[in-house]
């Protein structure tokens, strides 16, 4: 066969004694893989690609004279590759050449790079606003993978590989979670795609809005039980409002543009499900974009409303404000109007940091990781006004007191049971409106003075319970008094499941920080690569802390190599007690017996520091503040191993 091919340039592969006789192996040229073959004293190099089913031909063997495929024993001649008599089938070969230096092969140049469907879907994505995509590139995403490769080299995109999909999944979840815009993960075809799923839950039922990209096998396979094939449209309906594959001739960049409007729009998952194929077909469609897609969601909420909710709330003496988590973004005129009228504010945990428990009228967490600040104020007032709450039983809002409820979600209105006012409008439209709309002749106070006393209550409370030491670990109180002194007032933390969690929510004051927290789904393992998620964005302007228990962090351990690999500043707040705590606790509440909640682990501390980062262990009260400070001025991933009392919560 002839081996020469027009434009080539020659290219050192080997050593002259590198290769043994009647040995192959793979090569690279630039983007061209080659088998490389030294046989009867020559040397061949072939496309390493098997004609049959691609089959890597480097990896194969010479046996008589011919090179094997390692995958279904098709034979080549290894040094031109041709086939035996009766077969045209053949890979490509190259001409070869043996210098004093070494063997030498001519390749043609890489040819130019067409744009493809996956150009126009990254493109798409980058236009609604998406920086980061966190995931792992594989077998059957790779067409999607390179058009992510050229966006990040023209600086419109971030990629995070990780070492599990679903922390994939909780990373993007926790972005949205925070900022209200996209973050995508991303996974190939069968067990990447549903490794994905759970941080999916959690973004949907949490009302985050995610974008998910699959690979699939090709279409030519589908259906027919081929490797990881797997229907990927059933597994994603129930998870994802917006779930689509793009096919030859699909409009890719509608279907994107859909997709991402529906996870802002909705605060929900939407997937794209791109198979093999087509990730790779030339495309020159032009790239969809937000410019004229989205409307202003400041909705002012019905007149009749507004009124008959002013009237309720002007009638009351002791009114409560209720702040959730859907209120995030809305903080400042709600604020406002509590400061204009004295009315006190508590939060649900999901909300918890969206006013600051240094306000004259913050009152902290309400509910069973709450303080009994909040529980005292709900217990003694008239009515309740719910900004973006949703009344999870973990919550504890009464329903059995007048309530007036806004949220800009109609189904969100009185969900669960009838309220007294549901005001359907954009929560921080509607409290301008409160604030301006108040009659002068209402029946309230300020009650500023009494939360005031009720804080300082609370606070002596819990430098008592500082103070309590078993001799068998360092207790919640302790730990999060030192975080509540040395956190930085503006830093962003993620917190997981568990007694650690409930600690957090009663203990820990907050300024102006911002907390995610897997809410409905209650998710374990969630803490760590949420961190990721919220490290990508703040993008280094804020501190990024997590906080979980040695349960919680050993489902996603490893990614903390994740963090050491892109240079992540996150700080690690590991509480450690060597058991499912919360779970033991709930074995005893019902009167069973404690079994399988014991953990086996290493030492945190010393594993953070052979993953490349920072860690340090404490085992008594006195080493808190010096080694959270220590792990907090570390710029790069650090771990502060907490030896927990786990009665003392």
């Amino acid at each position: 066969m002839d081996c020469s091919h027009p434009e080539t340039q020659w290219h050192k592969v080997a050593e002259l004694d590198e290769l043994p006789e009647g040995r192959v192996k793979t090569v690279h040229v630039g983007k061209h893989s080659l088998a490389l073959a030294h046989y009867q004293g020559q040397y061949g190099a072939l496309d390493n690609r098997c004609p049959h089913q691609g089959g890597p031909l480097g990896e194969g063997s010479i046996e008589h004279g011919w090179l094997r495929c390692p995958w279904h024993g098709y034979d080549y001649n290894p040094l031109d590759g041709s086939p035996p008599e009766g077969f045209d089938d053949a890979p490509t070969c190259f001409a070869t050449e043996v210098r004093d230096d070494g063997v030498y092969v001519a390749v043609p140049p890489d040819p130019a790079r067409e744009r493809t469907v996956s150009d126009v879907l990254v493109e798409t994505m980058v236009n609604w606003g998406v920086t980061h995509v966190f995931g792992m590139v594989g077998h059957s995403n790779l067409g999607f993978a390179d058009a992510m490769r050229i966006a990040e080299e023209r600086g419109d995109l971030t990629y995070v590989g990780i070492r599990h999909e679903g922390a994939a999944a909780f990373a993007a979840s926790a972005y949205g979670k925070l900022t209200g815009e996209l973050a995508a993960c991303f996974g190939i075809a069968g067990p990447g795609s549903t490794n994905l799923l759970t941080g999916l839950y959690d973004a949907k039922v949490d009302r985050a809005p995610i974008l998910a990209v699959s690979g699939q096998v090709p279409s030519s396979v589908k259906g027919r039980g081929a490797f990881q094939d797997l229907d990927l449209e059933a597994a994603f309906a129930d998870v994802a409002r917006f779930s689509e594959s793009v096919q030859e001739g699909s409009d890719g960049a509608e279907l994107m543009t859909l997709a991402c409007k529906t996870a802002i729009i909705e605060r929900d998952v939407a997937h794209i499900n791109l198979p093999d194929e087509v990730q790779v077909l030339a495309s020159e469609q032009p790239a969809g974009s937000r410019q004229g897609r989205l409307g202003s969601r400041s909705i002012a909420p019905p007149e009749e409303a507004l009124d008959e909710a002013l009237e309720v709330i002007a009638k009351a003496e002791r009114p409560l404000f209720i702040v959730g988590q859907g209120a995030r973004h809305h903080m400042e005129p709600i604020v406002q109007c509590a400061e204009t009228m004295g009315i006190p504010v508590v939060t649900t945990f999901k909300a918890k940091g969206q006013i600051s428990d240094s306000h004259p009228l913050g009152c902290g967490v309400l509910g069973r990781s709450g303080t009994p600040i909040a529980s005292w104020f709900m217990n003694e007032s008239d009515v309740l006004i719910a900004f973006g709450a949703s009344f999870s039983n973990h919550t504890g809002i009464a329903d059995y007191k007048p309530l007036v409820q806004v949220d800009f979600d109609p189904m969100a209105l009185g969900r669960f049971h009838p309220v007294t006012v549901p005001v359907q409008g954009d929560v921080g439209v509607t409290a301008r409106l409160f604030e301006e709309r108040m009659p002068a002749e209402h029946g309230f106070t300020d009650r500023t003075e009494e939360v005031a006393e009720r804080w300082a209550i609370w606070r002596a409370e819990k430098e008592s319970r500082r103070r309590d030491d078993s001799g068998a670990g360092v207790n919640s109180a302790a730990i999060f008094d030192s975080m509540s002194r040395l956190v930085d007032p503006d830093a962003a933390i993620a917190v997981d499941v568990g007694n650690n969690t409930y600690s957090f929510g009663r203990y820990f004051e907050v300024e102006r920080q911002s907390l995610v927290m897997s809410g409905y789904l209650g998710s374990i393992g969630f803490a760590f690569p949420a961190a990721m998620g919220l490290w990508a964005a703040v993008s280094g302007e804020r501190q990024v802390l997590a906080v979980a228990g040695d349960g919680g962090f050993g489902q996603y351990a490893m990614e903390f190599t994740t963090a050491v690999k892109h240079d992540m500043d996150i700080t690690l707040i590991l509480l450690v007690n060597d058991e499912l705590g919360k779970i033991s606790k709930e074995q005893r509440t019902a009167e069973l017996n404690v079994w399988q909640t014991s953990l086996h682990n290493p030492d945190f501390a010393e594993f953070a520091e052979l993953c490349g980062g920072r860690g340090v262990r404490v085992t008594q009260p006195s080493e808190l503040d010096s080694a959270i400070q220590y792990a907090l001025d570390h710029k790069g991933p650090s771990l502060v191993q907490i030896d927990t009392d786990s009665l003392l919560v």
